[in-house]
């Protein structure tokens, strides 16, 4: 049985951080791409950043200098290092598991960035 689940999430002021965690069960980890994905209250689900099982990442514009997403096989958890938070990062974000031809989601941790 596979379970994604996810840590980390909190209330922070603008220009705070937080580091997420998400810790994987019932896959070969090491070969699963990885990632981060957060839906606003409204939106539509987004793609925040993702890590191959090799290692390359990618991330969203809006993100990208702020954000880190980082993987540790030996721990079977991703992480997402979010620095300079602003208030259009609250969201509750998910962390999503890509081993072919499944993918499985964790249930989400809030992040809300405000003062």
């Amino acid at each position: 049985q596979v379970q994604l689940v996810e840590s980390g999430g909190g209330l922070v002021q603008p220009g705070g951080s937080l580091r997420l965690s998400c810790a994987a069960s019932g896959i070969i980890f090491r070969f699963a791409a990885m990632g981060w994905y957060r839906q606003a209250p409204g939106k539509q689900r987004e793609l925040v950043a993702a890590i191959t099982s090799d290692g390359i990442t990618n991330y969203v514009e809006s993100v990208k200098g702020r954000f880190t997403i980082s993987r540790d096989n030996a721990k079977n958890t991703v992480y997402l290092q979010m620095n300079s938070l602003k208030p259009e990062d609250t969201a509750v974000y998910y962390c999503k598991a890509r081993l072919l031809p499944n993918n499985y989601w964790g249930q989400g941790t809030q992040v809300t960035v405000s003062s």
